[in-house]
């Protein structure tokens, strides 16, 4: 078990430095550029079969207690060490990462974006992997931070280099917004190792701030708050979101939405929460603001979107419904409750499966009609997907309704517990607040609705004999080309596992939860 979480972390990294070099002979294929995509597609292979072996090989009757750990000293001046683990909130997220590379470099294998070396591309996505999974598995504050900033330098060449239109100033204004975040965030990271002697996250969970004064504990979660809030992104950080979702290539937006987002509520669940609850205290309320604001500031960002005439584009609809969906995630955080950091936890998988999945079917609408536009994809009578594309227009009909919460998949679990932890908040915060917060998300779900089904009926309803803009090369009023083999393989996955956690909550709240216990008692759960 220790070898596999140290394997999992390290095995992208060592195998992005080999993508970048030749081939052995035998192994080219057609050609390098088949063969280095052949590459990314065993690399992440085998670090989501050693995921899944470490899942299978967890404790899962002690998942609040850390699993597979590594404790090596680093830097002794510092007294930061190399400490890896896993418990039951951090094993579904490094999970989910590995599949979700996985999917992404396969769909890539068939579907590569254009630009410049494939070469590039394997080995940006793996070094991306490894930061992402190494950020689920780290257990000291400067080695999370090194981790949370590795991920930067990839995903802004992936933007900037095989994104779409905009796609260099969709880049820098991501890589802008997420440093100086982080800078601050260094700093409150920084502040609570020099003060409290220790940069170790299990060691300063199980003190749950003692050593920490409450100024000390206020400003920390001020500073590194800050920083998470912008990658996870709250509002009003999150300017940087549409913009870079609408640039990025198809699998640079799944990767963007599915498992950096994450990152930001991860750092609040797994750093602030244990380790400073006087300041999240004093701040929780006004996470809980900007929480209920984004939730309906992003659903009517999108309701505006889907108006005719607005040019909405779909990706760019989708990157602010996160807004909205994150907002729920910080909600059931704000409220400092067992039932609400687990419903945030439910929600940031629901989130990374069905967002996941429709910018994968956007990627494919804009493939097949040359542009993500709900307009052009509307035309005249409709995109008629239910006609021209059936297995299409069904997946996206599916994941809209997961989205918006349907009952039975995954989407309505994590919602629904983040409400009702607002209903009942930590003993200290003000009810009436968070019944106002609770509603106002409760309205948010509405509109969330509202957007969605709105998307499904002009996308996928109408004529399918009826002349509308397609690709170029595609015939108009004819069926369009259905789903793909490979792209069967890349969805599947995300569609049953919706319904699997839809159906059974209990997969994942029975890891969740008695680590989460563990976790608001200061380690003496």
């Amino acid at each position: 078990m220790q070898f596999l979480l140290a394997f999992v972390v390290a095995a992208p990294l060592v195998g992005a430095l080999a993508a970048l070099l030749p081939p052995p002979p035998g192994l080219k294929g057609r050609s390098p550029e088949q063969a280095v995509l052949r590459h990314g597609v065993t690399v992440t292979a085998v670090v989501l079969a050693a995921a899944v072996a470490l899942t299978l090989g967890f404790d899962h009757d002690a998942p609040s207690r850390f699993q597979a750990t590594t404790d090596i000293s680093w830097i002794q001046a510092l007294n930061v060490r190399i400490h890896l683990g896993i418990d039951g909130i951090s094993l579904p997220l490094l999970l989910m990462t590995a599949l979700l590379f996985f999917l992404c470099a396969l769909y890539s294998y068939f579907k590569l974006p254009a630009g410049p070396s494939p070469k590039a591309f394997v080995a940006l996505l793996l070094v991306l992997e490894s930061g992402t999974l190494a950020t689920f598995a780290v257990l000291d504050l400067l080695l999370f931070f090194l981790a949370f900033e590795m991920v930067l330098i990839p995903m802004y060449f992936l933007i900037a280099r095989w994104g779409g239109d905009q796609r260099q100033s969709a880049a820098w204004k991501f890589i802008l917004y997420t440093l100086l975040g982080s800078v601050v965030m260094l700093l409150g990271l920084l502040l609570i190792g020099l003060n409290s002697g220790t940069f170790d996250m299990v060691a300063l969970a199980s003190d749950n701030g003692r050593e920490l004064t409450r100024t000390t504990q206020i400003l920390a979660v001020l500073a590194i708050g800050v920083g998470l809030a912008v990658k996870t992104p709250m509002w009003p950080l999150h300017s940087w979101l549409p913009d870079a979702h609408t640039a990025a290539p198809t699998v640079g937006s799944v990767l963007l939405a599915g498992v950096l987002l994450k990152m930001g509520t991860y750092g609040f669940v797994r750093i602030l929460l244990p380790v400073t609850p006087d300041g999240m205290h004093t701040f929780a309320p006004y996470l809980a603001a900007f929480a209920a604001i984004g939730i309906v500031y992003g659903s009517l960002a999108c309701l505006a979107l889907t108006r005719k005439g607005s040019k909405g584009d779909l990706k760019r609809l989708i990157a602010y419904s996160s807004v909205g969906h994150m907002g729920f995630v910080l909600l059931g955080i704000a409220t400092m409750t067992p039932t609400g950091v687990n419903g945030a936890l439910f929600a940031n998988i629901a989130h990374g499966l069905i967002t996941g999945l429709l910018f994968f079917l956007v990627g494919a609408l804009k493939d097949r009609y040359g542009s993500s536009d709900l307009d052009t994809l509307a035309g005249a009578t409709g995109a008629a997907l239910y006609g021209r594309a059936p297995r299409l227009g069904a997946l996206l009909a599916f994941a809209a309704v997961a989205s918006l919460g349907l009952p039975g998949l995954a989407g309505f679990w994590g919602e629904m517990l983040a409400l009702f932890g607002a209903f009942d908040p930590a003993e200290g915060l003000s009810r009436p607040a968070f019944l106002t917060f609770m509603a106002i998300g409760a309205f948010g779900t509405l509109l969330t609705a509202a957007y969605l089904l709105i998307v499904v009926r002009r996308v996928c309803m109408g004529d399918p004999h009826a002349r509308v803009d397609a690709a170029p090369g595609a015939p108009a009023g004819v069926a369009l080309a259905d789903v793909h083999g490979y792209e069967f393989a890349a969805w599947t996955p995300l569609v049953a596992l919706t319904v699997l956690a839809g159906l059974w909550p209990a997969v994942l709240l029975g890891l969740t939860d008695p680590a989460v216990q563990k976790l608001l008692a200061g380690g003496n759960a």
